[in-house]
């Protein structure tokens, strides 16, 4: 029972080291990300199997973790707030043309990875760009002046 109660401590302990590092302009986390994410989650394991490396406390603890990303999931979809909360929120980066460099430095944002966002909306440059939105996946969508 202690493993599990430790499995439930480490998910959202990892959850929230994902949601520190995830939003990240170009939608995808970095290879050194993704190594940390692993790593700590490894660590997370050794934790919470301690003495017991038995199959039953390992099911229970697969069981548990999966029942517990079910219900943050749904919870996620019932409510708004949670998601916000587990997620983030769209911000926006760009607005009427002009950048927010407050927002853009608090999430890390450079002009090119503005650039790189327009190119692929096929805006040929970020003067043609009306709005830029940091999504909560990481990528940035573009809404060019017509």
């Amino acid at each position: 029972m202690v493993s599990v109660i430790y499995a439930v401590i480490g998910y959202f302990f990892l959850l929230l080291t994902v949601r520190v590092l995830k939003r990240r302009a170009g939608s995808g986390i970095s290879m050194l990300d993704f190594v940390l994410i692993f790593l700590i989650g490894g660590v997370i394991i050794l934790g919470t199997m301690a003495q017991d490396r038995s199959m039953t406390n390992a099911t229970c603890i697969v069981i548990a973790v999966g029942f517990l990303h079910r219900s943050v999931a749904w919870a996620k979809s019932k409510n708004p707030k949670i998601g916000a909360v587990v997620d983030g929120v769209p911000l926006v980066v760009l607005a009427k043309g002009k950048a927010r460099r407050e927002v853009m430095e608090h999430m890390r944002i450079t002009d090119l990875d503005l650039e790189i966002a327009a190119r692929g909306a096929q805006v040929p440059s970020t003067d043609q760009v009306e709005y830029a939105v940091l999504e909560r996946n990481g990528s940035i969508s573009i809404i060019s002046r017509d």
